[in-house]
């Protein structure tokens, strides 16, 4: 019996068909699988066995670096515990931002353990007036208490027997024991308790020539005593998430730079301090070699028209109003919130996985710090932007490149 061409060639079609859409509902599986596991990527790997996510980055498009590993303590803390006698008190606040109260609470924890007193656990304050908050509503208390256990003395709250005014000391940032003894010793032992405010005649987080007792001390207070509370710490996890997801033509990585409309206006960033605006930051990432894909993190509270000339570059660029989920806008953004804007700010400039400080100041060098202690040490400071010759290299920040910031003395 003779074989029908036409039988044969649709046979053929149909075996085909069969085979195509096995493997589309194959691929279509996995494809699903992967979108159920938040963070994992098209060149990311997932074993279920052991829980264990392997990310490959062959795909990102720029001077990309893998982070160094993650640096270990080399701080000891004191060998003495703290009296059980307490001296007196010492009070404080935290203002000005997260850069600022990792150094005020280092002054505080410093001074009182010299002075044997009991440290009170500041409050928050922002720059309108009445902002005012407690510890508790940004940071982990009960971490603060336990970091600092044995070193000094903690009370939740200022016992009700003590003034509702007492003497200020003012102490400069990184205060030092010789001027803890001779400065606020004797204030302290004629009042029996003070409030202690931190000024900064300058910024200066370069690593000591000599140790001391004080150095672990202060090593311990700043990097090891604040931690946010878990739901503001969640805000900014969801943030950096949404921002890795936006991020898949560079493997997840993506890059935040510390630029302040308002800051680059005053007369500091006008006068010899090193600013750089919108456009300057743009072709200077053009410069060393980020892709136009390359998505970007503004601390800029709202977007600004000026912002346009990197946005024009770089489409992939936000500022935390178009980033934070939609219901955490109402209790973590807006002006009656600016404490909050700012320790997002710090936090996601501090894990993101390249740093540009468009501002210098300490902002820049406590998000350096926290960044050389993580391992993540791809910080590039746009100097010599119209040097056409100079590699990427030339960029990395110098508390990197020379290793002389503080945290390399706290860390091994």
């Amino acid at each position: 019996m003779g074989v029908d061409l036409r039988q044969v060639v649709a046979g053929i079609l149909t075996v085909t068909m069969f085979v195509m859409l096995g493997n589309m509902i194959k691929r279509e599986h996995f494809d699903s699988a992967e979108k159920k596991l938040p963070g994992v990527r098209e060149d990311t790997t997932y074993d279920s066995s052991e829980h264990v996510i392997t990310v490959t980055r062959k795909n990102a498009v720029g001077p990309w670096k893998e982070d160094d590993e993650e640096l270990k303590r080399c701080w000891s803390n004191p060998n003495l515990e703290a009296s059980d006698d307490s001296k007196g008190f010492i009070t404080f606040s935290l203002t000005n931002g997260p850069e600022y109260h990792v150094s005020q609470v280092a002054d505080a924890v410093v001074a009182a353990r010299h002075l044997g007193a009991t440290l009170v656990l500041p409050d928050i304050r922002g720059s309108e007036v009445g902002d005012k908050r407690s510890f508790g509503d940004i940071y982990d208390v009960h971490k603060f208490i336990r970091s600092l256990n044995g070193v000094v003395k903690i009370a939740r709250q200022q016992p009700s027997d003590l003034p509702e005014t007492l003497a200020v000391v003012k102490v400069p940032n990184r205060v030092t024991r010789d001027h803890v003894i001779k400065d606020v010793e004797p204030i302290f032992k004629k009042r029996g308790s003070i409030r202690l405010a931190t000024y900064f005649p300058s910024v200066n987080m370069r690593g000591p020539t000599q140790k001391s007792e004080t150095d672990s001390i202060a090593c311990l207070a700043m990097f090891s005593a604040l931690e946010l509370r878990p739901e503001v710490q969640e805000v900014v996890d969801s943030i950096v998430e949404r921002l890795r997801a936006l991020s898949r033509k560079s493997d997840g990585q993506f890059l935040a730079v510390d630029i302040r409309v308002e800051m680059l206006s005053k007369k500091s960033c006008q006068t010899g301090r090193s600013c750089y605006g919108a456009r300057e930051i743009a072709e200077f990432l053009q410069k060393v070699g980020f892709d136009k894909d390359t998505t970007i993190y503004l601390t800029q509270s709202r977007w600004d028209n000026s912002l346009n000339a990197l946005k024009d570059i770089f489409p992939k660029t936000y500022t935390k109003e178009g980033i934070v989920p939609a219901d955490k806008k109402a209790k973590f953004l807006g002006s009656e919130n600016s404490e909050f804007e700012k320790v997002i700010d710090y936090y996601i400039c501090a894990q993101s996985d390249v740093f540009v400080p468009a501002i210098s100041g300490l902002f820049y060098a406590n998000v350096a710090g926290k960044r050389i202690a993580s391992g993540k040490t791809q910080i590039l400071v746009p100097t010599n932007i119209k040097d056409s010759s100079a590699p990427p290299t030339e960029f990395i920040s110098s508390y990197v490149a020379k290793k002389n910031h503080l945290a390399y003395s706290c860390f091994c």
